[in-house]
């Protein structure tokens, strides 16, 4: 029987979810397009959209929002954050940020000019728009294996080296701004990436003097992954690994709303004295004052709890299992996902659940529907909708390798009774999947359509 882990934490406030009925909620995903981000999230009753934000903040967090320091320069909570940087990443600069993307865009400014290529493991949306926003082509050189769903690596998010080698030397390094690697790399399943990789990535990047950036999102679910999986690792605390994750890199950005337990916040930090202070000037015209970055003071007070909690390892290892037990219950009921399940979401394989809706008809967006319909479950597709794109050479559509719906577990806010729910409804869809259609796209945008596209049911 597949356990699901005791919370390491006691409940103490409550907000109310209500399922509304089958009826509404067929007319409620109608007049969104048929589109889940455009739902009310009222009309939702178990919310696996992302996991960005969505999560629950602890007492000690609370605590410090009260205590934030609002002052627009030099506040008090700044130089909290301040702390909490210089022990777990140890650049010698950063910039606080509103969000992920919004470091993305500051770095993507910066760096990129039309024409260059950024390579990585996988990039994920927003670091995709906003590198294809200037002009520049992402391209993602990950192992094979994280293109097998059923296959168990332990890192299946490992950057491929021979890849990468190979890609440098061919489209030459003065064409690369700058190298990137997305830990955990959450395109590609949720699956994590080996300090070694890491390693041997940094090396080979500097070799070619192109600076090396993580993208660093789940980077506390990364060094978990890392003290259970790689050999030599046990004995050390999150805290020990991460220290040496960032030891190999030039900078990193982070969107704080995963792994730092926010509901808003991120950053961009860099080794470089020139570089920071261009990264200061754009915060400045687009952020806000480098010792804010688009932030009030409470939520860098908050900011700086989360990142520590992030580490904790009761809470990881609560947070891993109870992932694994939503993947492993799945998987005992035939449902296909990617495998092994990743740190913060589990990801169904839309494609090989549903073979007889074809790639241009969607999918993960047939899945996605039906499990709101069923059970008022809102989850993301992440393929053909998010990912595909128009190759700007030969013009021909380019689609993903896989076809995924995304079932991303807010931190530290559902209970194992909400899980089982979900599991009942996938059961039941996956007993009528030949009955289910796919879809055709009625409006899109020229960047990131998934997050405003409108579809119809074929």
């Amino acid at each position: 029987m597949i356990k699901h882990p005791a919370e390491p934490f006691r409940i103490k406030s409550v907000e109310p979810i209500h399922l509304i009925s089958h009826e509404e909620r067929k007319k409620a995903i109608q007049a969104a397009g048929y589109n889940i981000f455009l739902l009310k999230a009222e009309d939702v009753y178990i919310d696996f959209l992302t996991d960005s934000g969505t999560g629950a903040m602890s007492q000690a967090q609370w605590g410090a929002i009260m205590e934030g320091d609002e002052s627009y320069a030099g506040a008090r909570s700044f130089f909290q954050m301040k702390e909490a940087m210089d022990e777990i990443f140890g650049f010698e600069y950063f910039v606080p940020t509103h969000q992920g993307r919004a470091a993305e865009n500051i770095l993507a400014s910066l760096l990129v000019k039309p024409g260059n290529y950024i390579p990585s493991n996988m990039h994920f949306d927003t670091t995709e728009g906003n590198i294809r926003a200037r002009g520049g082509r992402p391209t993602n050189l990950v192992i094979d294996d994280a293109f097998d769903p059923a296959n168990r690596n332990p890192f299946k998010g490992n950057m491929d080296l021979k890849k990468l080698k190979d890609f440098i030397e061919k489209t030459g390094a003065e064409n690369i701004p700058f190298g990137t690697i997305t830990i955990t790399n959450n395109a590609g399943g949720g699956q994590p990436v080996s300090l070694q990789n890491i390693r041997e990535v940094s090396a080979l990047y500097h070799s070619y003097n192109i600076p090396f950036f993580i993208d660093s999102c789940r980077y506390a679910e990364n060094s978990w992954f890392i003290k259970q999986r790689e050999p030599g690792y046990s004995h050390k605390t999150p805290l020990e690994i991460a220290r040496e994750i960032y030891s190999y890199a030039d900078g990193a950005w982070m969107s704080a709303k995963k792994d730092a337990l926010v509901n808003i916040g991120g950053f961009l930090a860099v080794r470089s004295a020139e570089l920071y202070q261009k990264i200061c000037n754009e915060l400045i015209l687009r952020e806000g004052f480098p010792t804010y970055g688009g932030l009030a003071g409470r939520d860098l007070a908050a900011l700086a709890v989360g990142l520590r909690e992030g580490l904790q390892e009761d809470y990881l290892a609560y947070r891993i299992a109870q992932t694994s037990y939503v993947g492993e219950s799945l998987l005992a009921a035939g449902i296909p996902i990617v495998e092994p399940p990743g740190g913060h979401a589990i990801y169904i394989d839309a494609g090989r659940l549903l073979p007889h809706i074809p790639q241009h008809e969607f999918p993960g967006i047939a899945l996605s529907n039906a499990m709101y319909r069923a059970g008022g479950i809102r989850a993301c597709e992440i393929g053909s909708v998010m990912f595909a794109y128009t190759d700007p050479d030969s013009g021909k559509m380019i689609h993903p390798k896989l076809e995924l719906v995304r079932m991303a577990i807010p931190r530290r806010m559902y209970t194992q009774s909400h899980f089982d729910y979900v599991l009942d409804v996938l059961k039941e869809i996956r007993e009528s999947k030949d009955q289910l259609r796919g879809f055709k796209i009625t409006y899109q945008a020229p960047l990131m359509r998934h997050f405003t596209a409108r579809f119809e049911p074929l």
